[in-house]
């Protein structure tokens, strides 16, 4: 593992912010814990890359809400550049 942010999925989508960070604070120190709402699934940065590793072991794939959570190291997001896509369209019609 290379950092110590954690990627937390299948969340029930109740869970809180404040109650993930509880969660994770008896695997050692919780410097920040999000939900991102609506999606499922969210993040913990936890005080060490050990720590983090723990958690990892310790959670993933446990009971959390009436969920089996699905914990791993955060990856890191893409940038805008290389999320594929595009193409703009010219649109319209041409004149002759």
């Amino acid at each position: 593992m290379q950092g110590s942010k954690l990627f937390v999925g299948n969340l029930n989508y109740s869970v809180t912010s404040e109650e993930l960070a509880e969660l994770f604070s008896n695997h050692g120190e919780v410097r920040e814990a999000k939900v991102i709402e609506g999606k499922g699934f969210g993040f913990v940065e936890m005080g060490s890359q050990t720590e983090a590793e723990d958690a990892k072991q310790a959670l993933n794939g446990t009971e959390f809400a009436g969920r089996s959570l699905n914990v791993d190291e955060a990856r890191p997001p893409k940038s805008r550049d290389q999320r594929g896509g595009g193409g703009g369209g010219g649109g319209g019609y041409r004149r002759y």
